[in-house]
C-alpha cells in the first residue's frame, strides 16, 4: 500500500491527500454502510486523521450505525458523492471510501465486517477476516496480526 495517495469527490470539490499509510482496510456490510454509499458495502480504509489535507467543504451528518455507536459521514455537498467516515470508537482515525481514491486498484480489504447483513448477491471474500458484527481493534489487530493500533 502507498504511504502517499489522493483522492476526492466525483465534481472534484473536496480533494484529498493522505500521508500515511493506512492503518487497516475493510468491507463493512452493515446496513448503514449500504446506504450510505448506495451499494452492497463499505469498502473502506481508515488513516490517521493528523496524516489527511481536505481542500473543499464537505457535509456531515451523525448517524447510530448497526454497532450502536455513532458514526459522522461526510460527503460533497454539489456531487453526493460518499467520502468520509468518522467513527467515535476511533477519534484518531478517518474513513475513506475506496472509491474515491484517485487510483483504487491498490485497494486491498483486510478484513469483512457486519457478514450478518451482507446480501446474497455480494460474494464474500474466503480468504480474509470475518465478523458477523462489528470487531472491537483488539479482534481487528489479531485479524491483521498486529499491525492496526
Amino acid at each position: 500500500m502507498p504511504d502517499f495517495f489522493t483522492g476526492g469527490c466525483a465534481c472534484r470539490q473536496i480533494r484529498y491527500a493522505c500521508a500515511a499509510e493506512p492503518v487497516v482496510t475493510w468491507r463493512c456490510h452493515c446496513r448503514d454502510c449500504q446506504r450510505a454509499g448506495g451499494g452492497a458495502c463499505f469498502p473502506g480504509l481508515y488513516v490517521p486523521q493528523a496524516a489527511l489535507t481536505v481542500t473543499g467543504d464537505a457535509k456531515y451528518y451523525d448517524i447510530r450505525g448497526e454497532s450502536g455507536n455513532l458514526v459522522n459521514r461526510g460527503f460533497c455537498r454539489n456531487c453526493g458523492s460518499p467520502l468520509f467516515v468518522r467513527p467515535a470508537v476511533m477519534p484518531d482515525l478517518i474513513g475513506l471510501w475506496a472509491a474515491s481514491l484517485d487510483d483504487p486498484s491498490w485497494f486491498t480489504p483486510r478484513i469483512e465486517l457486519f457478514t450478518a447483513s451482507a446480501q446474497p448477491w455480494d460474494a464474500l471474500d474466503p480468504t480474509l477476516s470475518q465478523f458477523e458484527g462489528d470487531a472491537t481493534m483488539e479482534q481487528v489487530e489479531q485479524a491483521l496480526g498486529g499491525r492496526a493500533r
